[in-house]
């Protein structure tokens, strides 16, 4: 009787602590200020980088905000700026561009010359396909001379 009682409560105390879903800040130009020039600049580059190439899908705009020499960790995606242009030019429909990122971005954070972005994700739930949970994506940007140079994110192959 004892063991039972200790596993439902154990039950209960878990359901106490279930995980609380990821929400997105509605306040993208407060998420963008930073008292540093340097560091508000970054967030922007890497706002609007994000908006206009990857939302917008305008790849002829990539120079604008890449090095040429752009690095890339994500495994699907080939490095260099001419292989990230062809990579999501194969299939780019261009759209107008938006004056906010549409994605739900959770935060903006900069320190140095990193810049990180996370987002609300929604995904199936592997115990029951019905049932949806969020978590966190990450896109992590390192600027050099005024220019995306270098992304990280948790991408896997598939």
């Amino acid at each position: 009787m004892k063991r039972i009682a200790l596993t439902l409560l154990a039950a209960f105390a878990f359901a106490a602590h279930a995980q609380l879903p990821v929400v997105a800040n509605p306040d993208h130009e407060k998420m963008l200020a930073s008292a540093d020039p340097k560091l508000a600049a970054n967030k922007r580059l890497v706002y609007d980088f994000w908006r206009e190439v990857l939302e917008a899908q305008h790849l002829e705009l990539a120079d604008k905000y890449m090095a040429e020499s752009y690095m890339q960790h994500n495994p699907m995606v080939p490095t260099g700026r001419a292989g990230f242009v062809q990579f999501f030019g194969a299939h780019a429909m261009p759209k107008p561009i938006e004056p906010r990122i549409k994605a739900p971005l959770v935060a903006i954070v900069a320190e140095g010359d990193r810049v990180v972005l996370s987002f609300v994700r929604e995904m199936a739930d592997p115990a029951d396909a019905s049932k949806k949970y969020t978590t966190t994506w990450f896109d992590m940007f390192r600027i050099e001379g005024g220019k995306v140079a270098e992304h990280w994110d948790t991408a896997t192959k598939r």
